[in-house]
């Protein structure tokens, strides 16, 4: 009789054990705190440490550079657009990306005279490039982005593809972010 007494009793105590492990690990982390976002002064600090760093004086180094100062002007000649998240006309001049580059799938494009990578990230097991594999070189296209950005490691400045519009046909539209604004 003892025996089957124990042989409940020790299952009841082995899964009361883990029920309060699990809601004191889920307390834990709900309490927490959410960082607070720095302040101008702790950005400038953080942005200065960082520039003595070496990744941060090759950055300065490649900036100061003919080929960075190429970079960051064709940046800033459509960072308004971009800013207004205006359409802007482009020509694919290559449909394949600089040797080396890890962007994910993307395009080269040429727009107001300048060459930039018009990237859209990883490629899914989906088929949301699709259209965009159909895509030739010179093809005249529209399209919107909301950023502009730039690395040492790419002669071109990066453009983020979030709509590409050909012959008045949208041919692809960045799906918004689930669970965000």
């Amino acid at each position: 009789m003892k025996k089957v007494i124990y042989a409940l009793i020790l299952p009841l105590v082995v899964v009361s054990g883990l029920v309060f492990a699990i809601g004191d690990s889920k307390n834990e982390t709900s309490k927490k705190s959410i960082p607070k976002p720095l302040s101008a002064a702790e950005m400038k600090a953080e942005r200065k440490r960082w520039e003595a760093t070496p990744d941060g004086i090759k950055f300065k180094k490649w900036e100061a550079s003919p080929e960075g100062k190429k970079v960051l002007v064709s940046a800033a000649k459509i960072s308004n657009q971009i800013s207004a998240s205006a359409n802007m006309e482009a020509v694919v001049t290559s449909l394949s990306l600089p040797p080396g580059s890890r962007l994910g799938f993307g395009v080269m494009v040429r727009i107001n005279g300048d060459d930039y990578i018009l990237s859209f990230g990883l490629e899914n097991s989906g088929n949301e490039f699709q259209q965009l594999h159909s895509l030739k070189v010179n093809d005249k296209i529209i399209i919107k982005s909301h950023s502009v950005s730039y690395a040492p490691k790419y002669s071109y400045p990066i453009v983020s593809g979030n709509y590409v519009e050909r012959d008045s046909k949208i041919i692809y539209k960045r799906a918004p972010r689930k669970g965000g604004c």
